[in-house]
């Protein structure tokens, strides 16, 4: 069975079809036949409650996680070892290690990754203030995102995966920080977001996805269209599809 057509195929950097997955001790699915597909040379914001698949998405499409069912398309061929390189990954928590300088990764990411710029990592964290000197154990919480996610925007992928880029930023650096996704990769290439500040990263977002439990596709499309369409905002529709509402004491029983 074909989820799309040719057109839709060729117009895509990422495709995922009938996409499963269950954790051991779970009594659902954290995906349940998931399906999107994702055009080249957008910003699209992936948003949903806690807990409704997101994080895994992202790690099923760089591998660190397998599906147990379903296909993933990367720039048109089924995802692989190859295809990781075409992948720039930033995970929700940092995980380099804190005896390292920044200077080291940079060195250590220039080495590692063919289409990584230097030059323009260490603009980024010049702009920034970060001391290329420091290691890391020395750098708050919030320095040490900025600088994996200077890392991660300075490689020239296909397709970024930003999982909760600006959680842990402080509100003064977001501004930098979402103008940086929008300045600093290939315009051919795609941004995949991930994010509970809807109302913050909402004016980048070029097209966005709700997700709901179990990967159901709740409401997506382009967001000025969407917008128009329903008279509100992308934060306001949120709000509206995931509201949240309290037990009746018959629920309980």
């Amino acid at each position: 069975m074909s989820f799309w057509t040719n057109e839709q195929r060729e117009d895509a950097v990422l495709i995922c079809e009938d996409l499963c997955k269950t954790y051991h001790g779970l009594n659902r699915p954290v995906l349940d036949r998931f399906c999107c597909q994702i055009p080249k040379g957008k910003i699209v914001g992936l948003l949903g409650p806690n807990g409704c698949g997101k994080s895994t998405l992202l790690k099923l499409i760089t591998g660190l996680l397998v599906a147990d069912k379903g296909e993933i398309y990367i720039d048109g061929q089924l995802r692989s070892e190859k295809t990781n390189a075409l992948v720039s990954y930033l995970p929700e928590r940092t995980y380099f290690n804190n005896w390292m300088r920044v200077e080291e990764l940079l060195s250590y990411f220039a080495e590692f990754y063919g289409d990584f710029d230097i030059a323009l990592a260490r603009k980024m964290l010049a702009e920034l203030q970060i001391d290329t000197t420091a290691k890391l154990k020395a750098l708050s919480k919030g320095t040490k995102e900025k600088v994996q996610l200077v890392l991660v925007m300075a490689r020239r992928a296909k397709l970024y995966l930003l999982d909760e880029p600006i959680a842990g930023v402080d509100p003064a650096a977001r501004d930098y920080i979402l103008q940086t996704i929008i300045g600093n990769y290939n315009p051919e290439a795609t941004v995949i977001i991930t994010t509970h500040l809807i109302y913050d990263i909402e004016p980048i977002l070029d097209e966005f996805l709700f997700m709901g439990y179990g990967g159901e596709v709740m409401l997506s499309g382009v967001a000025d269209e969407v917008r128009n369409e329903k008279g509100k905002s992308l934060d306001e529709l949120f709000r509206d599809c995931f509201r949240y509402t309290p037990p009746t004491e018959n629920t309980w029983r």
